[in-house]
């Protein structure tokens, strides 16, 4: 038997990631709620349902254009809540911290967490904390855990997608990824891209009353909109068209990715919502989201089709393209 190791790539959410889930997690833990690898398990209790998640978080630099890692690990488990069709209500908090970090460094981590918590309206109720000797962590590491109450408004499954569905997102794609990277590299831009790293609460409550028609919802975070795309129409009998012209990126994000040679489309974000609806809740449903603050930059960008299995992108150009399960390193700790 050959040896075999893991690879950054592993973690980065896309070929690797899914193989890794596929060959080594599920055949020991998948048959439960865990069988679907959702961003969050909804869990009968009682006549009741929970909807629950967790997530670590090493993002590298820790501070980043437009956050840090503190309020990045309260919205990223928020979010995965909210697109699993939850109202998320307790935290917990567990930090890894590495000997030397200047204590008002971990202060204003701190404090940003508890702003975040206050925007989300969740408590943190439990935690861990654990100090290791310098060098065996990046500074810091956390782990935040998440409980919510189940909205009974939704009926989210892949199953429930067919062809003529809209495909949705709430803003710009790609953001948060590449202001990290520009970050961590020192790419120095006038203007350069920032992370778009917010909660998508209100969001999903927003559309609240629209559920029958929302079929499915994910917050494009590892790999992009390019790997949740891709998860969602695996082995099933549809997929999806996009249109490129329909795609709303930033300015300054799209100049760096040209610049790096990136591909925006495997770029998280950890702040937007990709989401299938009917389409006659679709115009609905966008009119709803644009008065929010964090949906100002909703768009339709692609629509379900019988091309089972496949995401294709109609370029401004004329063209068509795959586009594929993200691999390779792609960004490693952006989260």
């Amino acid at each position: 038997m050959k040896n075999e190791f893991i690879q950054l790539a592993h973690g980065g959410g896309g070929r690797l990631s899914q193989k890794l889930m596929e060959d080594e997690i599920l055949p020991r833990f998948g048959d439960g709620p865990l069988e679907t690898l959702p961003d969050a398990a909804t869990i009968a209790v009682g006549s009741d349902h929970i909807v629950y998640s967790t997530d670590s978080f090493v993002v590298s630099p820790i501070e980043f254009p437009g956050g840090n890692i503190g309020e990045l690990a309260v919205y990223g488990t928020v979010n995965d809540i909210s697109v699993a069709g939850g109202k998320a209500m307790w935290l917990s908090l567990s930090l890894i911290i590495e000997e030397g970090l200047p204590m008002a460094v971990l202060r204003k981590i701190l404090d940003s967490m508890k702003i975040a918590a206050e925007k989300c309206a969740v408590k943190i109720v439990t935690g861990d904390t654990k100090v290791v000797h310098r060098g065996q962590c990046d500074k810091i590491y956390i782990n935040t855990s998440g409980i919510g109450t189940k909205y009974d408004d939704f009926n989210l499954s892949r199953t429930r997608i067919t062809p003529g569905d809209n495909v949705l997102i709430s803003g710009t794609a790609g953001d948060h990824g590449i202001a990290v990277l520009t970050s961590r590299e020192s790419l120095k831009m006038g203007n350069g891209p920032m992370s778009d790293t917010a909660p998508v609460h209100n969001l999903v409550a927003a559309v609240r009353k629209y559920g029958q028609a929302v079929k499915f919802m994910r917050d494009p975070t590892r790999g992009g909109v390019a790997a949740v795309l891709n998860e969602m129409v695996k082995d099933l009998n549809f997929g999806i068209s996009l249109d490129e012209k329909n795609i709303p990126f930033s300015m300054a994000a799209k100049a760096a990715a040209e610049i790096l040679g990136l591909d925006l489309l495997n770029s998280p974000s950890e702040g937007r919502l990709v989401m299938i609806c009917d389409s006659s809740a679709t115009d609905k449903i966008l009119a709803d989201w644009k008065q929010l603050p964090e949906g100002r930059d909703a768009s339709v960008f692609g629509i379900v089709t019988k091309d089972s299995g496949r995401v294709i992108l109609k370029t401004v150009s004329g063209g068509k393209r795959i586009v594929g399960m993200p691999s390779g390193e792609m960004l490693p700790r952006i989260c």
